[in-house]
């Protein structure tokens, strides 16, 4: 997606007129449904006004201009790539970060600076980092980039800030990537125009736009497939904005915390997509490559043999459970890194726990005593059962309670679901889990959300997307028993919708199973999986190309009372039918992480008709 594109010479008209920004947001509403918010469209405005003056200055006439362009697969979008030609005719890109800073302080945290942002002081990425990331990321994601068919350089444009030899923009620390992806300030106009100049004055840029607009992507690197590259520190996937400001901030913390007698956490927010464990694997690569003794845990059995499987019996050791520090030390551990740590239970007890591995303390206590840094990633809406307590809440506390200095920060970036904020809101919206302004789903996007007819159907188009080489899965509402494998192995097809039927992903600790059969862990990464269902306790924390999702009747919108209606006796989650009032939330939050596992489409089959409806009633009726 971009909001706007064209010539050089149509680009400075827009902004001599002032219609820029006018264009800008009524793409920006026709593509994500609601008005862009007064700030970004004066950001536009100023931002725009400045790089039109150096558009003009640099006498660009033919070159392609490309505002507000979406990453691949992820929802932040570059402000701005000018494309042509050098004089030796090699197509050229230059990709420029606009910036309306004024001031900028030192940071603690590497790779930032300090400036005032939304009514206070915040780290920031330095500009030229931030670029530079957006540069590789696009290199890395996109095929218009690769082989070096088209030359991508990268800058940033402080408009409103005037060169100061000693500011912390130009510090020492920052020189490494300042000579790679330059700064230029609003007295530094001219050599901006000089850079641009050098990269771009043959011109016919029209058509390298045409070529970069016209590129796929590539396919989507998978998390559990570059896990082994990541704990050797070998980084799989490029880190973005926010991402990079908390692995710099969590990697600072663990310098200065190490010889500390005071404790840390740092407490990291992030929606579904928004790469909270692609981040926290690459915490444990770089930590351990330093040399601290940094462990990663979840409460996902699913998601913990996997990475164990990939990375060897050696590293293994370096992946645990919540319920795996009850007997640690004090600060034992140095840098603890906790996944999906809404999935934290009351206690780490259960009535096999012997007397000397009781601590006697809560569980998430337990985690914070073991290392001298504690890092959460979190989803507060990703609670699914009533045994599952982590939230933010509990975690500040906790870090009260323990006297820990407490960071925060946010994931805001999204990977998953084609880069789509908008279906997440959607979702979200639609499900009453809270209000956002997308209320209509628009089906031209990017992101292939589609209602199927029958689960035939359903059953079908997942197949057929694994058989052109995506991968993809089946899951569903947890509405049916969960069968014991039979005594040769094969498994029961438990799951039955009219004639169609399929068995849940295996339950392998209460049988053996048949060749061909994966074990439940394995169900989300083994292409076999994808002749079973799986269920939210077997699909959270991973992602497909395409996921398939049956929405049971557990859950179901009454158009009577205009309102969603959880119905445990229809469940056979035995521990969520037992939640009483929160049985409604908690099988809301199910549907969410099962639509949400997608990161090109999703396809859903609705057992109850006022459902379908409903949510059919939420689509735009002028994007079918």
């Amino acid at each position: 997606m971009q909001l706007y594109f064209g010539s050089a010479s149509q680009f400075i008209e827009d902004t001599f007129r002032n219609r820029i920004a006018v264009k800008l947001t009524e793409s920006f509403q026709r593509n994500l449904g609601y008005r862009p918010a007064n700030s970004e469209i004066r950001s536009w405005e100023h931002s725009l006004r400045a790089m039109c003056t150096v558009a003009q200055y640099a006498e660009f006439k033919d070159q392609g201009i490309l505002l507000e362009y979406q990453l691949p697969l992820s929802s932040k979008r570059l402000d701005c790539m000018i494309t042509g030609r050098l004089p030796s005719k090699q197509a050229s890109a230059v990709i420029v970060e606009l910036k309306q800073w004024d001031k900028c302080h030192e940071s603690n945290v590497p790779d930032c600076v300090t400036t005032f942002i939304g009514g206070r002081l915040r780290d920031q990425l330095h500009p030229s980092r931030q670029v530079g990331q957006y540069r590789d990321y696009i290199v890395d994601n996109q095929l218009a980039f690769a082989d070096d068919q088209i030359q991508v350089d990268a800058c940033a444009y402080l408009h409103n800030q005037q060169f100061k030899e000693n500011d912390e923009l130009y510090s020492q620390r920052h020189k490494v990537i300042l000579d790679r992806f330059p700064v230029f300030t609003g007295d530094q106009s001219p050599q901006l125009t000089e850079y641009l100049t050098e990269r771009l004055s043959f011109g016919e840029g029209m058509d390298v736009l045409g070529a970069v607009m016209a590129s796929r992507y590539r396919p989507s690197k998978k998390l559990l497939e570059h896990t082994a590259a990541m704990v050797s520190g070998q980084a799989a996937f490029v880190l973005l904005d926010e991402q990079l400001v908390v692995f710099n901030a969590v990697i600072e913390q663990a310098k200065s915390g190490y010889h500390s007698s005071n404790k840390s956490v740092l407490l990291i927010h992030g929606g579904p997509g928004t790469g909270k464990s692609v981040l926290a694997l690459h915490l444990v690569g770089e930590l351990s490559r330093q040399g601290f003794n940094a462990q990663h845990a979840t409460g996902s059995r699913a998601f913990t043999q996997n990475i164990r499987s990939i990375v060897g019996s050696r590293a293994a050791s370096q992946f645990k459970y919540f319920n795996s520090y009850a007997d640690a030390g004090q600060s034992d551990i140095d840098v603890l890194i906790m996944d999906e740590a809404h999935r934290i239970r009351e206690t780490s007890v259960n009535q096999y726990t012997p007397k000397s591995k009781r601590s006697g303390l809560p569980q998430i206590d337990e985690l914070i005593k073991a290392s001298k840094v504690s890092v959460f990633f979190i989803d507060d809406r990703q609670v699914v059962r009533p045994n599952e307590i982590g939230s933010s809440v509990l975690i500040r506390e906790a870090a009260a309670r323990e006297g820990a200095d407490l960071s925060e920060f946010d994931l805001d970036i999204q990977f998953r679901c084609g880069g789509s904020e908008t279906f997440i809101n959607w979702v979200e919206t639609t499900l009453d889990i809270r209000r956002t302004q997308n209320v209509l789903l628009d089906e031209t996007g990017e992101f292939d959300f589609r209602i199927v007819n029958s689960i035939h159907e359903l059953d079908k188009d997942i197949r057929l997307r694994q058989s052109e080489g995506y991968s993809a899965r089946l899951a569903a509402g947890f509405c049916w028993p969960w069968s014991d494998p039979r005594p040769d192995g094969t498994l029961v097809s438990d799951v039955v919708v009219g004639e169609w039927s399929m068995p849940w992903n295996a339950k392998s600790r209460n049988g053996k199973l048949a060749p061909g059969i994966p074990k439940e862990e394995y169900w989300a990464s083994d292409p076999r999986g994808i002749e079973q269902v799986g269920c939210v306790y077997t699909a959270q924390g991973f992602e497909f190309d395409y996921a398939g999702v049956i929405w049971g009747p557990d859950l179901r919108y009454d158009p009577r009372l205009n309102r969603w209606i959880g119905d445990p006796k229809a469940s056979a989650d035995g521990m969520v039918k037992k939640a009483g009032q929160s049985f409604t939330e908690l099988v809301k939050n199910v549907y969410r992480i099962l639509l949400t596992r997608g990161l090109k489409g999703c396809y859903v089959y609705f057992i109850d008709e006022d459902t379908r409806s409903f949510v059919s009633s939420r689509i735009d009726p002028r994007s079918s």
